[in-house]
């Protein structure tokens, strides 16, 4: 056995099954957020949520799904057929490409790659396209308003979230995602995660996350009462799906973004206990767990407010953010917190 795997058959096996531990990760994950989602948001309005399907009603985001699937495919009689059908398998398989250097643990990553930032920020720069495409092809001007909204408001966020990301990178001096995990790794544990360094930031980067991912209160694309829910409106069954899911799977990667990137990946936040997946998984778990009660508790916003926010706070900010931190890091000011390039080799 250990010599069909060294042989390129065996190692595209490897591959192969890697690539499908990983989707199946995701996928999985997809189920309990969609549930999660849901049971957080009927417990902030007092409800019961899912409760019939299952134990608990955990099998509710199953039994949806096959309810979509079974469904018949409606395309209307103006619309883009191959463009109609590719703008949601577009959405769906970007969104999932992204995790190929996602890390859950030290050897627990597809590609380890050194530019996996520029990876990150490549594939979710082409998810909006996806959603342009499905507006457009829809062949209606209501779906079409909206995937502009979407767009626009994609890539006013997109600006910020880099930046920010720009701070971590001056202070790791590699855009590894391991790298910038081993550079939070010291001995003030949990104190010692870039979340107290670039504090600031973290709260513009969830922010920001919640914007670029069309989560309220910054869903206005998908705004019922002005745009009789965006650019997905001609979409049913599984076309319908696919675009649900791929956003789902966007706020997971956000998610874990934002524990990579501030709060020490898979690293313990306890002293004495072992590191591991777990921990960036529950990381993972708690930031989604923060999306959904922010989607149950705030208004949304109106859309000229939603890009002044960007535009003229969360830009200005986050390049006066860069320049310091890079002065910070140059300089090896408050104790060298913002230059620990020793630490991410």
């Amino acid at each position: 056995m250990g010599e069909f795997l060294i042989t390129p058959v065996g190692t595209l096996v490897i591959i192969i099954a890697q690539c499908l531990a990983v989707l199946g990760f995701v996928m999985i994950s997809l189920l309990f957020l969609v549930y999660g989602d849901r049971k957080v948001w009927a417990a902030v309005q007092m409800r019961r949520g899912p409760n019939v399907v299952g134990v608990f009603g955990i099998l509710q985001s199953v039994a949806d799904a096959l309810k979509y699937v079974t469904k018949e495919v409606v395309i209307p009689a103006g619309a883009d057929r191959t463009v109609f059908l590719l703008a949601p398998m577009m959405s769906f398989v970007l969104a999932v490409l992204a995790w190929a250097v996602i890390p859950f643990d030290e050897t627990w990553v597809l590609s380890n790659i050194n530019v996996a930032i520029l990876y990150v920020f490549a594939i979710s720069s082409l998810e909006v396209y996806g959603v342009i495409m499905g507006g457009w092809a829809s062949n209606s001007k209501y779906p079409f308003l909206g995937s502009l909204r979407s767009a626009a408001q994609m890539i006013s966020y997109e600006v910020s979230i880099g930046l920010i990301i720009i701070g971590v990178i001056i202070s790791t001096g590699s855009m590894n995602f391991g790298s910038i995990v081993y550079a939070q790794d010291t001995s003030a544990h949990f104190f010692g995660w870039y979340w107290l360094p670039h504090l600031p930031m973290v709260f513009l980067f969830f922010i920001s996350a919640l914007a670029e991912t069309n989560r309220p209160p910054f869903d206005l694309p998908e705004a019922e009462s002005e745009l009789v829910a965006g650019y997905q409106v001609e979409y049913s069954s599984t076309p319908f799906l696919l675009f649900m899911a791929g956003e789902y799977i966007a706020i997971f990667l956000m998610c874990a973004l934002t524990t990579l990137l501030f709060f020490g990946g898979w690293l313990s936040p306890i002293p004495g206990l072992p590191d591991g997946a777990l921990w960036m998984v529950a990381k993972m778990a708690f930031f989604f767990f923060l999306f959904a009660m922010v989607k149950a508790i705030t208004p949304r916003y109106r859309y000229d407010q939603l890009m002044r926010l960007g535009w003229k706070v969360f830009l200005p900010f986050s390049l006066v953010w860069v320049v310091f931190v890079a002065f910070a890091a140059k300089f090896d000011w408050f104790w060298g917190i913002y230059a620990r390039w020793p630490l991410a080799g």
